[in-house]
């Protein structure tokens, strides 16, 4: 073993502890079951120098939007239309808040979803090629409330990581069509057992 003399909770401390595996890390980095954790991407931003902010997520999304729906008309060659809530036809309490949509022949046939995220998550999508499990509901919800929608398409956007601050990923109906019937019951059966709690609950 080999002792370095720093102060705790020193600036000089807190550089040195970025990108290595500490004992706090390491329950970010192992997972029991495989894979990668979380922890995994953020020790790659650390070492590609990209530090998280206290921005708030929210309010990074809402500012960074705009450049990442330019980015994506100017790839894709498809305008994107911005506003309003999305209420589903079988239901006006199943609904979603699309960052932008795709419309084709009177047809919303696709949609977009923006995620302004940490750097370490903006990577794992990257590395992944995949959207992280997290979102998957939010996914599915899109293809749930629009039924004439085909394809989603899911931007990681954030130009701290400048190797590749735009990444996107396409969702088709027909990849997910056995998650949207089950999350399309599910919503049905859950939202009438509120409404009956509800109702008796009112009385």
């Amino acid at each position: 073993m080999k002792r370095i003399s720093l102060e705790q909770g020193s600036d000089e401390w807190h550089e040195f502890r970025l990108g290595k595996i500490t004992g706090t890390i390491l329950g970010d980095v192992y997972s029991k079951r495989g894979g990668r954790k979380i922890g995994f991407y953020q020790l790659i931003a650390d070492r590609l120098g990209l530090e998280p902010d206290d921005e708030n997520r929210m309010d990074r999304g809402l500012r960074l939007e705009d450049e990442a729906i330019a980015i994506f008309e100017e790839q894709s060659g498809l305008k994107v239309e911005q506003d309003g809530v999305c209420v589903s036809d079988f239901s006006d309490q199943v609904i979603n808040s699309p960052d932008g949509l795709i419309k084709k022949d009177g047809k919303y046939v696709g949609a977009i979803e923006i995620k302004c995220i940490s750097p370490a998550r903006h990577l794992q999508a990257i590395i992944e090629e995949k959207i992280p499990a997290d979102f998957e509901s939010q996914v599915v919800q899109y293809f749930i409330v629009n039924d004439d929608l085909e394809t989603l398409y899911f931007i990681f956007y954030d130009p701290r990581v400048t190797c590749k601050p735009y990444y996107c990923i396409s969702v088709t109906r027909e990849e997910i069509k056995d998650k949207i019937e089950f999350f399309k019951e599910w919503q049905i059966n859950t939202l009438k057992e509120i409404n009956e709690i509800v109702e008796e609950l009112s009385f």
